[in-house]
């Protein structure tokens, strides 16, 4: 049995403590040590060499970013980004996940019994998600448009080919762990002109609005926050908002939106399975589903249902994924049509939907 070595960093002390008391309820899990700022995790680093690392964003006498930027140049390792859950906070974690972060979460809450087994639970699964991954350690050579100054959706040109599709057709996709860039990969090829995307991210509430406005500004199609009974529209990606499940209705001749709580599905909240069940019930052969890279087998059960309804279904390949647990679930559920490097799944998307 391989033990997962973590590094807790943060500057409060009460976080340190319960993070070390929550990971060493897992036998699997050792806390070699903690850190209250970047510079003594620079010791501890270079000392125990952790599997893993927990790390807050905002530290004193070096800001997270700027830690996480050094370690990914020098001593890359997974890393888990805590945040706070705020807009401010959602911002600075998205940019962690770009510039190499392998998953995020909330700061925990510790104030009742409930709170802190869904925050044991919720750690655990993002150590042991950060432990399998794989990072693609390649430099990024493409110009990042927003960050140039430039406007994104004017200066950014998709190579995939414009084409015809029917007014029926829908493509829903799941993602979990490394799926944040994966979509961005996914999205930044496609053309303005598309059958309405439909998006499960297993993000914190909160994050997924600030998630939606970056793809947004990089993407040539409309992407926003899903809404509760708003119509699905061609040209626009709709991303489940955090902590609410994302499903497809019909309703007076019109394709809906249904937004809602309910209870945890696999685990969490926004489900993939949910909006894959729904997709499979109401678009059938003129849907498409993709399952991306991520922990665990959110979203196999409803990609089959999919597949049983006719629909295409399409999996990243381990190659490409961060983490092959979501795709190879699906896989080995019997409803994947085709397996396909990240790079491959826009072009195999826009020859399917013109057919």
């Amino acid at each position: 049995m391989s033990v997962i070595k973590v590094l807790i960093v943060d500057d409060s002390a009460l976080i340190r403590q319960s993070f070390r008391a929550l990971l060493e309820t897992d036998p699997e899990i050792q806390v070699i040590g903690t850190a209250s700022d970047p510079f003594i995790a620079v010791q501890k680093i270079q000392k125990e060499r952790p599997d893993v690392i927990t790390l807050d964003i905002e530290m004193p006498r070096m800001d997270g970013l700027t830690f996480l930027k050094k370690i990914m140049v020098q001593a890359p390792m997974p890393v888990v980004v805590i945040s706070n859950q705020t807009l401010k906070g959602a911002d600075v974690a998205l940019k962690a996940l770009e510039i190499g972060a392998v998953d995020v979460m909330t700061k925990p809450g510790l104030s009742n019994e409930t709170e802190i087994e869904e925050s044991r639970i919720r750690l655990i699964d993002k150590v042991r998600s950060a432990f399998y991954s794989k990072r693609n350690t390649s430099t990024r050579t493409e110009t990042n448009p927003a960050s140039a100054g430039e406007s994104p959706k004017f200066f950014k040109r998709s190579p995939i080919q414009q084409g015809i599709f029917s007014a029926q057709s829908l493509i829903a996709i799941g993602a979990s762990t490394g799926g944040t860039e994966a979509i961005r990969s996914f999205l930044e090829v496609l053309p303005p002109k598309m059958p309405p995307i439909l998006i499960v991210q297993h993000m914190p509430e909160k994050f997924t609005s600030s998630f939606a406005k970056r793809l947004n500004d990089l993407c040539a199609l409309d992407v926003k926050e899903a809404e509760d009974l708003e119509p699905v529209q061609q040209n626009t990606v709709y991303v489940a908002p955090g902590n609410h499940h994302m499903a497809i209705r019909n309703q007076g001749g019109k394709t809906i939106i249904k937004i809602y709580q309910g209870e945890l599905v696999n685990r969490h909240r926004p489900s993939v399975n949910v909006l894959f069940h729904s997709v499979a019930e109401v678009k059938g052969k003129h849907a498409i589903g993709i399952i991306m890279t991520g922990m665990g087998d959110d979203g196999a059960t409803g990609m089959l249902a999919m597949y049983e309804k006719g629909s295409h279904t399409i999996a990243q390949d381990e190659a490409t994924s961060v983490v092959f647990g979501m795709p190879n679930k699906a896989v080995q559920a019997g409803g994947v049509c085709t397996v396909l490097p990240l790079p491959q799944i826009p072009g195999e998307v826009c020859e399917r939907i013109n057919v």
